[in-house]
């Protein structure tokens, strides 16, 4: 075997033991990107779809007055404790009070309560309140009435960059779900690749925003006034690069937060 045979058959065998040892790497961290990804883990035996249920006498809730009318909505404190609280001492404080509903993305959702019509945080703003750790849970959905804490950052470390992890935030603005449209063909797809036919059925059947799935933070359910909700997701707008603006001022005038009862609701 000559020289030159010999040098080209330990350049194909180191060759193939470096693209070996690559495909490795490769596969590992895909393997650690799909965990992150996954962000929870969901047990559909265990599933509990809470936001088909009725509000429950003693419930706390938030009514929200709009320029377009008031919707109610309740909310879940058992499961994002964090950000209801957040939520509630704003609306409290009055913070709420004369912001600005400021996108409304193609009649699919809404993202109001920003002080700014740019959606944009002014200057000062206290950013405590933009640095809600992220709650998840696997009974909570982006279903049609679903109200959410927008994300607002995320922090990573240069592991976490490589494999997709981080911890995520979100803050005092708030995303109001209508529904994409549902095409037979995503029907379909929903209802064989779901963790849950339960849940695919109840996305089929409410609306919603399926891509949406555990990727913020659900604080509440609206159970009056879902008409409100449509009409703030379907506004005339100019984009600003970054959100669809309602062209005309929508305002959320107010909320107020109570309690459910079957005699005022």
């Amino acid at each position: 075997m000559t020289n030159g045979i010999k040098g080209l058959l330990k350049f194909i065998i180191i060759m193939s033991l470096i693209m070996g040892g690559l495909t490795v790497i490769l596969i590992v961290l895909q393997n650690v990107r799909q965990k992150n990804n996954q962000k929870i883990d969901i047990n559909a035996d265990t599933m509990n779809l809470i936001q088909l249920e009725k509000p429950h006498e003693g419930d706390p809730i938030a009514i929200v007055d709009t320029t377009l009318g008031e919707f109610r909505f309740v909310l879940y404190p058992q499961y994002s404790p964090n950000a209801v609280k957040n939520f509630t001492e704003l609306a409290e404080s009055g913070y709420y009070d004369n912001t600005y509903v400021f996108n409304s993305e193609s009649g699919a959702y809404s993202a109001a309560g920003c002080p700014q019509k740019n959606g944009e945080m002014p200057e000062g703003y206290d950013k405590s309140r933009e640095l809600t750790e992220r709650e998840l849970h696997q009974d909570l959905w982006p279903f049609k009435g679903a109200v959410m804490s927008l994300n607002t950052t995320v922090d990573r470390s240069v592991w976490e960059w490589i494999t997709g992890g981080g911890t995520y935030f979100n803050g005092s603005r708030f995303a109001l779900i209508n529904t994409v449209e549902f095409t037979d063909e995503m029907k379909n797809e929903m209802l064989q690749d779901s963790v849950s036919h339960k849940l695919a059925e109840a996305f089929i059947e409410l609306g919603g925003i399926p891509n949406f799935s555990q990727q913020m933070t659900v604080i509440g359910q609206t159970y009056e006034g879902i008409e409100v909700i449509e009409k703030l997701s379907q506004l005339e707008t100019q984009e600003n690069g970054i959100y669809k603006i309602p062209k005309d001022d929508i305002m959320i005038n107010s909320i107020t937060i109570s309690k459910y009862t079957d005699d005022n609701n």
